[in-house]
């Protein structure tokens, strides 16, 4: 009896989903987060799971996880103590970076200072040149004395390495890593060559450091909660979610812990690709809401792109992950009178602790939560019952800024959910007009505890028509866990013109190495011939242009001189309007997607056939008019083909989502709602 557990840890739920491998039959559960230790809420939540899907421990075969660890240690700077060694006259490479102000207009705000102070950053004499050979060469009194001056740091836990040009030659890097290890085995050691191999050294060392940063915390939260789930689970394979949409080994996840900077929401855009695909609908624009933040990615053809460097916390990170676009707007968003006396909402969250005033919690402060509760369109429970709210502490959490205000408690509400949906509305142009997408092209598709409760005003401000409700809105991510397989990236750098027949001759040559490299990747992680897949991309751009676009070629292998011409044109055509087709072309990076199919099972679940009757009736507001009478529907018992007119509140253990009057709705043949807007 096989099941796949798929568990995403966020800032105010952690999500469950379990499948049947054999039956399909798919089981949902949902739980507060525990941000003090993670794994309490996972440990606790799985003994709730298994005892509503009536299961064992022992017949789990693979556990997938996506968590938020990473990132938290980021934001709130509790990484390890660090320490950088890098080439002689880079020391201040962390520091200089790209020299730009993280808003241009905002002559206030300074980019955070490095994750290693001066005092913590080692010059060693050393120099490879730009062809990979040895100019200045590496001696061993040299890597003597880098290791005294780390002796010499109180505290150090983990140590970076970056030198100049180690991507094309890592001789250096590996003599030092090789040594400190020897020396300082308890140190925590992370070569640039081995994080990203590839050119751009303040990029390169960045995620380096982010990576050695982060990997003390990371680490130990890995190796508990594996030993914890190894108890719970003996024969489940444990798989962490990276940021490039596929899982990878808690050991690897340990090793690369920066790798996981957005494993939460990478999750969500795979899960979303599925539950659409399975709607024959290709392209859609997700609205992954969240107690803390809003997560959006465009979605076309059934594929996401993939963005090759992210900003998180003001630190650069270039690592190939879905293109994901966040806000800092969710259902935990505390509002706020601003210095101008301005009504304010976020990016402060109540978050699990204590969460919303109207969640009983111990929270005070008004949320946006609050103002759906107070506006009638959350329910008075969640989670199936396990949480009761409670509308009168919405009220007077939102009465302490109506006053100042002059306004009614229900015109503040409509106010603090206006201001968070323009933030969120912000976030999908970000991905759709800005990069030159109509998002009326796309349905939306919301998802998290709140996407439901916001989705059709959002659509309705973007004039978008067309609205895809997933089957489990609030668990996507965790359902984007168990449909996800096993994936590697490799990346060489390989600077050549496209005219240049020597230099596609050594690009061949790169190629062929880094298919050696993800042969033992498949080898090491046991994965049969049959299951194995390969997909080539090349980073491309005009010579003289100072970025790259990523061209896909499909398979494993390079296509001749034309057809990379003609894959770049359209790339360019697509990303810009234009192409050049006289201007000569440059190839900068390979890069390699390996990826292993993995055993998931399709969900089977039987829909409802009964004529669904509603739960009850109460007043909820949709505009400033006033109170409408509504219908509130249990999801679990619309069959395929129901249609209602608005308005309605469709209710489920995991979600809530608003019909309003200007919206009808109807529930297709893969149980996912398609909701129509009147525009």
């Amino acid at each position: 009896m096989a099941w796949i557990v798929g568990v995403d840890v966020g800032g105010t739920f952690t999500d469950f989903s379990a499948r049947h491998v054999a039956m399909g039959r798919t089981v949902v559960h949902k739980r507060p987060s525990t941000p003090h230790d993670p794994s309490e809420a996972i440990l606790n939540g799985f003994a709730e799971l298994r005892e509503i899907a009536g299961f064992q421990g022992a017949d789990v075969e693979r556990f997938a996880h996506g968590t938020t660890v990473a990132t938290n240690a980021l934001l709130q700077g509790r990484g390890g103590r660090l320490a950088v060694i890098t080439t002689r006259g880079f020391r201040d490479m962390l520091e200089i970076g790209r020299q730009i102000r993280p808003r241009i207009y905002d002559l206030q705000e300074d980019v955070p200072p490095p994750l290693a102070p001066r005092e913590r950053r080692i010059e060693v004499a050393e120099r490879i040149g730009p062809k990979g050979e040895v100019v200045t060469a590496l001696s061993d009194d040299e890597i003597a004395s880098v290791l005294a001056q780390i002796d010499t740091i109180e505290g150090v836990e983990c140590v970076a390495i970056g030198l100049l040009f180690s991507f094309l030659n890592p001789e250096h890097e590996q003599r030092i890593g090789a040594a400190l290890r020897a020396h300082r085995p308890d140190l925590f050691v992370s070569l640039s060559s081995d994080v990203q191999p590839e050119f751009r050294e303040f990029e390169r060392f960045s995620t380096t450091a982010i990576n050695a940063f982060l990997q003390p915390e990371v680490s130990r939260y890995m190796t508990n909660l594996k030993a914890r789930v190894a108890e719970e689970m003996p024969n489940a394979a444990f798989g962490i979610f990276q940021s490039s949409g596929g899982l990878m080994s808690v050991e690897r996840a340990a090793e690369f812990p920066v790798r996981t900077a957005l494993s939460g929401p990478a999750a969500g855009a795979v899960g979303a690709i599925k539950s659409s695909g399975k709607s024959a609908i290709a392209d859609v624009i997700t609205l992954d809401i969240g107690g803390t933040s809003t997560d959006v990615c465009l979605i076309r053809g059934g594929r996401t792109s993939l963005a090759n460097v992210r900003d998180i916390a003001g630190f650069r990170i270039r690592l190939p992950l879905i293109d994901i676009h966040t806000v800092g707007a969710g259902g935990g968003s505390i509002a706020h009178l601003g210095a101008d006396g301005l009504l304010k909402v976020g990016p402060i969250s109540a978050g699990a602790v204590p969460g919303p005033a109207c969640y009983c919690r111990g929270g005070m402060d008004p949320t946006v939560s609050d103002a759906n509760m107070l506006l009638g369109r959350l329910p008075q429970t969640l989670v199936g019952g396990g949480m009761t709210l409670d509308r009168g502490k919405a009220l007077a959490a939102i009465e302490k800024l109506s006053g100042p205000l002059g306004l009614s408690a229900e015109e503040t509400a409509f106010g603090i959910l206006s201001i968070a949906a323009s933030n969120m509305v912000r976030a999908i142009r970000a991905v759709s007009v800005e990069l030159g997408h109509d998002p009326r092209d796309f349905a939306l598709m919301p998802f998290g505890g709140a996407g439901g409760l916001h989705v059709a005003d959002i659509a309705r401000e973007l004039g978008m028509t067309r609205i895809l409700v997933p089957r489990a809105p609030g668990i996507l991510c965790a359902e984007g866990l168990i449909v996800s397989d096993l994936q590697e990236n490799f990346v060489g750098s390989c600077r050549i013109k496209l005219d240049d027949a020597e230099g596609l001759a050594a690009l061949q040559a790169n190629l062929a190495e880094m298919q050696e490299r993800a042969d033992d990747w498949f080898a090491q992680e046991g994965v049969a011939e049959g299951e194995r897949r390969l997909k080539l991309s090349l980073d491309m751009r005009y010579v003289g242009q100072n970025h790259e676009l990523q061209v896909e070629v499909g398979g494993a292998a390079l296509p001749d001189l034309p057809e990379m011409k003609a894959l770049f044109f359209a790339t360019h055509a697509r990303a810009y309007g234009h192409h050049d087709p006289e201007a000569p072309i440059e190839i900068v990076n390979l890069r390699l997607q390996a990826t292993a199919r993995l055993v998931h099972g399709d969900s089977a679940d039987i829909p409802s056939e009964a004529i669904p009757a509603p739960l009850g009736h109460h007043d909820v507001w949709f505009d400033r008019a006033g109170p409408v009478d509504t219908p509130v529907y249990d999801r679990a018992t619309l069959p395929i083909g129901f249609a209602l007119q608005g308005p309605a509140i469709i209710t489920q253990i995991d979600a809530t989502t608003v019909v309003p009057p200007w919206c009808n709705l109807r529930v297709d043949e893969a149980s996912n709602i398609i909701m129509e807007i009147d525009q």
